[in-house]
């Protein structure tokens, strides 16, 4: 029973993984540029993704796994020998350091070594055969070298630096906290290189993640069009019409003239023979949002979606108020461990149990029972904090200060772009892992449902038996005393490694826990602002998208360049130049203006 138990968790992360493989591969094509689609950069893209939402998924698997070494009257399961639950532990370990380290490797040097070998890359020394992939390699290799370097002082550091072992107080003296002191060179140093990652990642997730999460619900409630394709359609015939008038009145009003059209009118004729360019390609898009010249599936599917949009202004409101509640409860849990934590800044805000009803950690406690309940439930409130990192991106920006480095629009994202959004949703993730168990359900992703029978047993070495007396089965705590608490309960895996960093080093706990409130302060503002800020229809962002559109059609139809396996579309120019799509209208625009 154990065993299928066991194999049936373990199945159920194997189709999560499949399932966040598939949202990472569609976050990669919805997101990048389908002009400079680099078949390497989604690659590395997909994996990143992948390995490190499936570092935040094994949070259910742990909790299941050793909760399922208790019975619901606080006593160890007949299988459960000590020798079972330490091989389950250890098989929980090796999982999260193999992905920990992973996510580490990817996030310090697979990408950035994958954005040089990306930037090494030279259209024409290429076409000449003056660059070869040894030498974009080795140029590649060259600046990975500083990461490399960093990862190396990252460790050392982390090999060599003490510890804090000066702990006053009787509680340091129970086996938990005994158990979080590290106990070897090696682990500190992973702990160490854990604690600044999770830290690093932070700082972003105060930002990005806190935007994110107020501004997704909102874009739920008013994604409804402000203007319709319909009327989008007629708005814009009717601006077409004029636009052409008027050139037929500057026209007719020059015709016949010996010293041509005055320079004023010619301005003007050029400024409307612009206009009529962005105006007819904007008459096609909305007679391809109506379906027109479509086949019947597709303007079936358009109609469906104009159908059920009501039900995405529903879906938002649910998500808001969730949002508010996942909110609340972060701010119960922060001011419960502010105020009633043991040890405070010295252990990074442990909480040995929840003094005030908080209603997140609680479903989830209550939904553990029943595996895979509190999976679905935890995938997601995941995919909730991963969409709202997202979405946090896409709305501000990458920037250094006000600077803004990369912009994150869908179908409009190049592969730099993609590969840095990528370190940064991969430290975000650590951040979000520390703040949904130690902050969204602290309790559940200690120690899930378990409990322990507070009862003494009638004879040494025998089990406590509660089946009587309801009352003294009691709920799993760090700060317990009881003996028979130390035999039944058993913590999660990734509490330890968290509580591990937080305790061995008080500074990495203390900024994570307090930039919870800078958190819940930064989606408070950004909520407030986005309720009374009215959205607009982004016509020039409309135009701008068509014309990359047509040049990219422009481009494709010269044929393929080469069957390079780190690209898949590319230009064949003579002289082809990043950011083509301005460059090649205005081109259009002289050749225009020369006929």
């Amino acid at each position: 029973m154990a065993l299928i138990q066991t194999a049936f968790i373990w199945v159920a992360y194997a189709v999560a993984l499949g399932v966040v493989a598939l949202i990472a591969a569609i976050f990669t094509y919805v997101y990048q540029t389908p002009r400079d689609r680099s078949a390497l950069v989604s690659t590395v893209t997909i994996i990143t993704l992948t390995s490190l939402l499936a570092t935040v998924l094994l949070l259910p698997v742990d909790i299941a796994l050793v909760s399922s070494t208790t019975s619901k009257l606080g006593a160890k399961k007949d299988w459960a020998t000590p020798e079972t639950v330490h091989h389950i532990l250890l098989t929980l370990k090796i999982v999260y350091y193999a992905l920990y380290s992973l996510d580490a490797v990817l996030c310090l040097l697979v990408v950035p070594f994958t954005y040089f070998l990306y930037e090494e890359y030279d259209d024409v020394e290429t076409e000449e055969g003056t660059q070869t992939l040894s030498k974009r390699f080795l140029g590649a290799l060259k600046y990975t070298l500083i990461f490399v370097a960093l990862v190396v002082i990252l460790f050392l550091v982390g090999f060599f630096v003490p510890v804090a072992r000066n702990r006053a107080g009787g509680h340091f003296d129970l086996d938990y906290f005994k158990r979080l002191l590290a106990e070897n060179h090696g682990e500190r140093a992973l702990t160490f290189a854990l604690g600044l990652l999770i830290s690093l990642g932070t700082l972003l997730y105060i930002l990005y993640t806190a935007a994110g999460f107020a501004l997704l619900p909102i874009s739920f409630i008013k994604s409804a069009p402000s203007i319709s394709a319909p009327q989008l359609s007629e708005t814009t015939a009717t601006a077409l019409e004029q636009n052409r008038e008027r050139q037929r009145q500057i026209e007719g009003r020059n015709a016949g003239r010996d010293a041509g059209i005055p320079p004023k009118d010619q301005r003007e004729l050029e400024a409307l023979v612009r206009e009529e360019r962005t105006l007819v390609r904007r008459e096609r898009l909305a007679a391809e949002a109506q379906g027109e010249g479509k086949s019947f599936i597709v303007k079936a599917w358009t109609k469906v979606c104009a159908v059920f949009r009501p039900l995405k202004l529903i879906g938002g409101i649910l998500l808001l108020l969730l949002s508010i509640i996942i909110w609340v409860s972060m701010l119960i849990t922060g001011i419960d461990k502010a105020k009633n934590s043991i040890c405070k800044e010295h252990c990074g805000y442990i909480l040995g149990s929840i003094n005030v009803f908080q209603p997140v950690n609680w479903v989830f406690v209550q939904a553990s029972r029943v595996f895979p309940v509190d999976y679905v439930l935890m995938a997601l409130l995941v995919l909730l904090f991963f969409s709202s990192s997202v979405a946090g991106i896409a709305s501000i920006g990458i920037r250094f200060l006000w600077v803004k480095l990369f912009e994150i629009r869908k179908g409009h994202t190049t592969p730099q772009a993609m590969l840095v959004v990528t370190v940064m949703l991969t430290l975000i993730m650590l951040a979000i892992n520390y703040s949904i168990a130690m902050m969204v359900a602290p309790q559940y992703a200690t120690y899930g449902a378990q409990k322990f029978c507070s009862n003494a047993p009638k004879h040494p070495g025998e089990q406590p038996d509660c089946a009587n007396l309801p009352d003294l089965v009691k709920f799993c705590s760090e700060l317990s005393k009881d003996h028979a608490s130390k035999d039944v309960c058993t913590p999660s895996v990734v509490s330890t490694f968290l509580n591990r960093v937080t305790f061995n080093f008080p500074f990495f706990g203390a900024l994570a826990f307090w930039a919870q409130f800078v958190f819940m302060g930064v989606f408070l503002i950004v909520f407030l602002l986005s309720l009374f800020r009215t959205p607009k229809l982004n016509l020039s962002e409309m135009d701008e998208d068509a014309e990359a559109d047509e040049e990219e059609g422009l481009l494709a139809s010269t044929g393929r360049r080469f069957g390079a396996t780190w690209q898949d579309i590319r230009g064949k120019a003579a002289k082809p130049t990043g950011g083509a799509a301005g460059r090649g209208i205005r081109g259009d625009d002289s050749h225009a203006e020369e006929d």
